[in-house]
C-alpha cells in the first residue's frame, strides 16, 4: 500500500493508495488550435487530461486581454495537464493533429487571422523535439507542407474567467458556434476516417 500525506493549512490528510496504484503524475501541453473553446472542448474527451485552462501566448505584451491579444500578436491557446500515467506526450500529440486542419496558414475554420492559426508550444526539449517528429509525420499522412508553428513556450496567459469552459458552462450557444463555424465538417474532409483520433465520441 502507498501512503499519500496531504496538508491543506493546518490540517493534515492521510490517505492510502492500493498496490500498484500512483499518484497523477501531471505534465503540461500548451496547444494553439484556433478558437480555444473548441481545443477545450476536444481535450475534454482525451483520457488522461487532469485540467485545462484558455488563454493567450506568443505575442508581445503582457496579460493581454480577449479585446488586445490579437494586436499584440498572441494566438489563442489551452494549456493542458495531463496525466502522463495514462496519456504520452506523443499521444497528445497525435489527438492534437487530429482535432485541426494544420494545412491552413489563416486560421482556423470560419476564424480569420494570426490569433487563430495553430501551433504547439513545447514545455522543454525532449517535448520540442517529440512535436517536431510528430509534424513530419503529420505532413506525409496529408501528402503536403503543413503549416503549424513549433516553438518552445513563452509566457502563458491565462484568458477571462467566462471563456474558462465556455462549451460546458454554454452548451446551445457553443454548439451553435461550433457547427456554424464547420469546425467538424472541414476535420473530417482533411483528416477522413482519422478526424479526432484518440478522442473519445461525444466531442
Amino acid at each position: 500500500m502507498f501512503r499519500h500525506i496531504l496538508a491543506t493549512g493546518a490540517a493534515v490528510i492521510a490517505f492510502t493508495l492500493p498496490d500498484g496504484v500512483a499518484l497523477a503524475k501531471a505534465q503540461t501541453a500548451i496547444f494553439a488550435g484556433g478558437c480555444f473553446w473548441s481545443v477545450e472542448s476536444d481535450f475534454g474527451h482525451v483520457p488522461g487530461v487532469i485540467s485545462m485552462t484558455a488563454g493567450y501566448i506568443g505575442g508581445t505584451s503582457d496579460h493581454p486581454t480577449y479585446e488586445d491579444h490579437e494586436n499584440a500578436g498572441h494566438r489563442e491557446a489551452v494549456k493542458i495537464e495531463f496525466d502522463d500515467t495514462r496519456i504520452s506526450y506523443a499521444q497528445m500529440l497525435d489527438a492534437y493533429w487530429h482535432s485541426i486542419d494544420p494545412t491552413d496558414r489563416g486560421g482556423q475554420f470560419c476564424d480569420r487571422g494570426h490569433s487563430y492559426t495553430t501551433a504547439i508550444y513545447a514545455t522543454g526539449k525532449e517535448q520540442l523535439a517529440l512535436a517536431t517528429k510528430s509534424k513530419a509525420v503529420a505532413a506525409t499522412q496529408l501528402k503536403q507542407p503543413l503549416a503549424t508553428e513549433i516553438a518552445m513556450a513563452p509566457t502563458f496567459w491565462p484568458a477571462e474567467d467566462y471563456h474558462q469552459h465556455y462549451a460546458r458552462k454554454n452548451p446551445v450557444r457553443y454548439s451553435n458556434y461550433r457547427v456554424g463555424c464547420g469546425r467538424d465538417a472541414q476535420v473530417e474532409r482533411v483528416w477522413g476516417a482519422t478526424a479526432y483520433h484518440g478522442m473519445e465520441a461525444g466531442h
